[in-house]
């Protein structure tokens, strides 16, 4: 498998894009006006605390107060107390907790106000970024993420990746990290830690250690609300999470960028510095990569897949609905229980990025085709966990209802990534899909045309705007078309045709 990272500047924003083979599988945008994201952390004042609610709010200096639960301050939140008055003074600067009294933990089932007060500085970390009319959520429970391990402080617990399945590795792992963590720090090994010498551990140890001392150097005569860390800019946090040996090219139109790419990864991957490469190209860096195209073929409310199949998303302010239709499939499948199956499987597969693309987060409901054999509704059940495995926010998956009805939750941290894929009708007023979107539903139909050696001669009839553009210069779509198939598609104008509209035509023997 290639992993390519291509990065997009513009003097606003940066985009993010992830492909795995050439297909674009994740997609970030980074904002320079975003001073919320999750892994901040703030010295914060505590506003109004509820004990209805058992939660409090806090100002961050969003112009909502952002939430912090009882459950989300951590049984250590009296230490961290204790600890930010003695910070505070400046006077205190044994940030390691050699010397450091802690408190007793609280009670798992306490009530809020017999805990933290109004008025009273805290030091909480961003867990969901503001959404919609919503403040951000808010941990008092601190943790500073590195490459291979998470340090958690006033904790002494030692835990490791879930998704590490190998109990002599968690072992070692857990026994190598007892050795090196310092006292009143938790550790959490990360998935990328299998593997991995303790020499490597505690060099990313000692990174996160630092981060923490820095942290509280700025605690000291500090006002409220102030951010005292922040998390690493976007391109550092995603090559920190998924930078693995199949990354074969990291590339960005921005020289500084390119740089400090580079000085990263020397710190984390220093045989992968090679290759991070400047785009030079006139051509912009998502058209030469082919981003822009699935960007606009992947956004819309249907999403074409294979042979004709297509999903249809829809979003409500309670949840996101997925559904699953074969369209103009042809039936090679012996019965239609095994169409059902391709087709399913085909769309689990699709639904997999698709969550990870919008970052869809909340509850999804998935109707897939209606499957009769237990054993296809497992073997689909068993296909969709697979595909979601690669994805590393937080879900769960519920296996197929009676209805046939598939339903996950995944975590909601960030805004849902939103694309406008809809451009101005040239007929009448009003939108419809830009032409690439539409031209990703014809070569759908297209393969399965083709993939009938019966069908000797194909014609395409679509509107002369769209036939302009899918005939436009030498290496037009109908050639790339030639190319793939090894068949010469007619296209014919039909000025009766609205923008939308096409047909084929085949000619057989």
């Amino acid at each position: 498998m290639k992993t390519e990272l291509i990065i997009r500047s513009h003097s606003t924003d940066i985009d993010f894009a992830l492909l795995k083979d050439g297909k674009l599988i994740e997609l970030n945008k980074e904002t320079t006006d975003n001073k919320f994201s999750v892994g901040d952390i703030f010295l914060a004042k505590i506003g109004k605390v509820l004990p209805g609610l058992n939660a409090a709010f806090v100002n961050v200096g969003y112009p909502k107060d952002g939430f912090l639960h009882y459950h989300d301050l951590g049984a250590q939140v009296n230490s961290l107390n204790s600890f930010i008055k003695k910070v505070s003074t400046g006077k205190y600067k044994e940030f390691t907790f050699k010397n450091f009294r802690h408190e007793k933990d609280i009670n798992k089932d306490g009530k809020i106000n017999d805990v933290i007060k109004s008025g009273q500085n805290l030091l909480v970390q961003i867990v969901k970024e503001p959404i919609s009319t919503k403040g951000p959520r808010l941990s008092s429970e601190l943790s500073i993420a590195g490459r291979f391990l998470v340090l958690v402080p006033f904790s002494n617990r030692v835990s490791v990746s879930q998704k590490i399945e190998d109990n002599k590795e968690k072992e070692r792992l857990k026994r190598l990290a007892k050795s090196i963590k310092p006292k009143g720090f938790g550790v959490i090994l990360r998935t990328v830690a299998q593997g991995k010498k303790v020499a490597e551990l505690d060099k990313d140890l000692q990174n996160s250690l630092e981060r923490w001392k820095t942290l509280c150097k700025h605690i000291a005569n500090t006002n409220t609300p102030t951010k005292i860390l922040s998390e690493l800019n976007r391109a550092s946090s995603i090559l920190r999470d998924v930078m693995n040996d199949s990354f074969t090219n990291i590339v960005t139109n921005d020289e500084t960028l390119k740089e400090e790419i580079k000085d990263y990864l020397q710190e984390i991957y220093p045989e992968k510095t090679k290759i991070v490469k400047y785009h030079k190209s006139q051509v912009p860096i998502f058209e030469k990569y082919g981003i822009e195209r699935q960007i606009k073929t992947s956004f819309g409310k249907t999403v074409s897949m294979s042979r004709g199949a297509y999903l249809v998303i829809e979003h409500t302010e309670a949840l996101h609905v997925i559904d699953v239709n074969s369209g103009n499939r042809s039936n090679k499948a012996g019965s239609q229980e095994e169409t059902a199956l391709e087709v399913n499987i085909i769309a689990a597969t699709e639904i997999a990025r698709q969550l990870q693309l919008r970052d869809m987060g909340g509850i999804i409901v998935i109707d897939f085709i209606d499957m009769h054999k237990a054993e296809n509704r497992q073997k689909l059940f068993q296909h969709l966990k697979d595909q979601m495995s690669f994805d590393r926010t937080k879900h769960k998956i519920l296996p197929p209802s009676k209805f046939g009805l598939i339903q996950i939750t995944r975590q909601r941290v960030r805004q849902e990534l939103s694309i406008k894929t809809k451009e101005k009708n040239p007929n009448i007023n009003g939108e419809v899909e830009a032409p690439i979107v539409l031209v990703d539903k014809i070569e759908g139909e297209l393969e399965r045309l083709v993939s009938n050696p019966k069908n000797k001669k194909i014609s395409l009839n679509v509107h002369p705007f769209i036939a302009a553009y899918l005939s436009q210069g030498i290496k037009s779509i109908r050639f790339n078309w030639f190319l793939q198939h090894k068949k010469w598609i007619t296209i014919i104008p039909r000025d009766a045709y609205t923008y939308l509209h096409y047909k084929f035509k085949v000619q057989r023997k």
